[in-house]
């Protein structure tokens, strides 16, 4: 590949990037993008309390349990039905056809009799979404907390808390090997602090955010998601189920916050006993090493928002 050859594709691949990370960027659940773009789709197609009911999210869609990939199941075909007097299928084709052509880089459009709509992430859109999280857009949302969070046994909970600060660890490691940068953000005083030119503070006040590299390589030269191994797949999935829960919180009431945190510990468990980041993976592969590193940040960003915010324990970053 020539130099200009070089640089054309990947003034092209931010281009894209730039794209689709203002389109994600709107909304940190994917559920939430989901239910936006189904309404936007469906504005042109009916009316009324149909449009009312996606708004409020009154219709089933559910998100697969495949942890090679992101996928979401829609039945709004099956519930207008009725009202529209068409066939499921029919309709599912033609919300289809208008996903397609307004959102055809964001998700894989499949139809299932009779009328499911399968909406699967790009690997560039769900490369976008992890990036909002790991440079801390979690700072500028405001998530309902819990008054009184019924932890029923704190000590069962220990192992998020762990999780929470074995993250930072790593996280404190890589920068001082030159991995990775990160910004260290005062909620209180929203003063940033360049970590690299002072001691880490162990306030959980504080959220730290990526600013090394720009964006982190998550994707491969054929925009493929370098996170591949199952065990990423599966840490992955459960990062999207648990920001789906805390961002449509008044959709998902019943959350059991506890078993979700739970959850989420024993997937990240799983990554790191299977997922290298240093030694060979390091040398060989610096880019992959900086990817997982960059799935570190996003589970610790979430580990914090869960345990602070849902369940009323300290994100320390030290035990």
């Amino acid at each position: 590949m020539t130099e200009n050859r070089y640089i054309g594709d990947k003034a092209v691949f931010i281009d894209n990037y730039v794209h689709l990370n203002l389109l994600v960027s709107k909304y940190t659940a994917i559920k939430r993008l989901i239910y936006s773009h189904l309404r936007k789709s469906l504005s042109v197609y009916t009316c009324n309390p149909e449009l009312e009911s996606i708004r409020y999210a009154k219709f089933p869609l559910y998100k697969g349990r495949d942890d090679k990939r992101i996928l979401y199941i829609s039945g709004v075909a099956l519930k207008l039905e009725k009202s529209q007097n068409q066939k499921s299928l029919d309709i599912a084709q033609a919300i289809a056809a208008n996903l397609s052509e307004l959102d055809g880089d964001v998700f894989r459009i499949e139809i299932v009799p009779p009328g499911w709509i399968h909406l699967e992430l790009t690997h560039p859109a769900l490369a976008a979404w992890l990036q909002n999280i790991a440079i801390g857009i979690f700072r500028e949302r405001k998530i309902a907390s819990n008054e009184n969070p019924p932890v029923s046994n704190p000590r069962r909970l220990f192992a998020v808390q762990y999780a929470h600060a074995r993250c930072c660890s790593l996280l404190q490691q890589a920068q001082r090997e030159g991995l990775i940068k990160l910004q260290e953000v005062l909620l209180d005083t929203e003063k940033n602090i360049d970590l690299q030119k002072t001691s880490l503070s162990n306030s959980t006040s504080a959220d730290w955010s990526v600013t090394f590299p720009s964006p982190i390589p998550w994707l491969d030269s054929e925009e493929k998601l370098r996170l591949n191994h199952s065990a990423e797949g599966r840490l992955i999935n459960e990062l999207v189920q648990v920001v789906d829960d805390l961002e449509c919180h008044a959709i998902n009431s019943t959350v059991n916050w506890e078993q979700a945190a739970l959850n989420l510990s024993q997937a990240w468990e799983n990554f790191w006993r299977e997922c290298r980041i240093w030694g060979k993976v390091k040398t060989t592969s610096p880019e992959l090493a900086q990817a997982r590193l960059g799935l570190l940040m996003v589970t610790q960003s979430v580990f914090k928002l869960l345990l602070e915010e849902k369940l009323g324990l300290f994100a320390l970053r030290e035990l």
